[in-house]
């Protein structure tokens, strides 16, 4: 089975644009001397760390104007001599400033897990001009991060798993408006709940599949990971019966040549997006879950917890996440502790066993 041509152009195409995005910031909203440092890391980084470090920065810079260099018209009158001035206690003044600002007219607020990631960014940046020696100190090391709290795992248990499927087959709890669409989209709607729970890929994994991606000779896929390396996964034939469902429903629809390859599609029959995918979990999962904001994510989550309490391998849970390091894996599946902590349970004993 051939990866297919137009999957790898998806993932192009999604590059380019992040690409592009950065071009504009680097443009209009970074110090001309963040080209340098974009393009230095570029070897090393993916095109949505560089995005998400442009946008971290574009902060970043707007906060030292605001507040340090006032006299500045432009962003573009930053220099190294600049960045080589600021203190430990500038960027403590800016983490500070993260928890409520404005930006554009709109107000944001960024939780301590946001800080830490915007201070990751700036000491990211920091930390390339000084190794390089193109500024003398690097006081953003200074800095504590802000303590992150673990935060709870959120995931679907026991029946919640099997109602989610039901609901998506039968649109049950769904207001009469929703049923006008589902009856359109069930089919769609199912094969792409039942991926989520049976392989646990993400949802930019899901996105990007073709048609040509799937071999139901042996209930194989290949996914496009972080960083474009490909995997080969299974499914099952709870998962291969509702995907051969979407293929027949797909036969029968008139579709524009754009969107013959993509496996699934939108309502406007183009290659379905990131925030179709998300609305429609969230949907169904309000009805099995109200009280739990159940994502993609925590479809993934959910697999990859039942995987650990089947196989109570680690490592096997971790290559069929897709993830490098497999504390990445302990870090995010709470109940593989939790597991681990029940199972001592009795091992020691207080008392001699009883003799015959």
């Amino acid at each position: 089975m051939a990866t297919s041509k137009n999957n790898s152009n998806y993932y192009v195409e999604r590059n380019n644009k992040n690409l592009e995005t950065i071009e504009v910031l680097l443009e209009k909203e970074l110090p001309d001397f963040c080209g340098d440092y974009f393009l230095g890391i570029d070897s090393q980084t993916s095109t949505l760390t560089r995005l998400n470090y442009a946008h971290d920065l574009k902060i970043f810079f707007y906060f030292l104007r605001q507040k340090r260099f006032k006299t500045y018209t432009s962003v573009k009158q930053f220099t190294l001599e600049d960045l080589e001035s600021i203190s430990n206690y500038d960027i403590e003044m800016f983490l500070a400033y993260l928890s409520h600002y404005t930006y554009q007219g709109k107000q944001h607020v960024c939780n301590d897990r946001a800080k830490a990631r915007k201070l990751s960014s700036v000491r990211a940046m920091f930390k390339y001009f000084f190794n390089r020696g193109m500024i003398s100190v690097d006081n953003s090391a200074k800095v504590t991060t802000p303590k992150l709290h673990e935060k709870p795992i959120i995931r679907l248990e026991g029946d919640e798993i099997y109602n989610i499927v039901d609901v998506a087959e039968s649109g049950s709890g769904l207001s009469p408006h929703q049923r006008v669409f589902h009856e359109r989209d069930k089919v769609r709607d199912s094969a792409i709940i039942m991926l989520f729970l049976g392989t646990g890929i993400r949802i930019s994994e899901l996105v990007g599949l073709n048609n040509e991606d799937i071999n139901f000779n042996d209930n194989s896929f290949i996914v496009t990971r972080k960083g474009g390396s490909k995997s080969i996964l299974f499914f099952d034939d709870d998962v291969a019966n509702a995907l051969k469902r979407y293929f027949d429903y797909k036969q029968e629809c008139d579709l524009p040549a754009d969107a013959k390859d993509a496996l699934f599609l939108s309502s406007q029959k183009r290659r379905i997006t990131v925030r179709a995918v998300e609305n429609l979990v969230q949907k169904y999962a309000k009805i099995v879950s109200p009280l739990k904001k159940i994502s993609p994510h925590k479809l993934r989550s959910t697999y990859g917890t039942a995987l650990y309490r089947a196989t109570g391998d680690i490592y096997v849970v971790a290559d069929v996440l897709g993830h490098k390091d497999v504390n990445t894996t302990r870090k995010h599946y709470a109940a593989i502790s939790e597991d681990a902590r029940r199972s001592v349970v009795g091992k020691v004993k207080l008392h001699p066993d009883d003799e015959d």
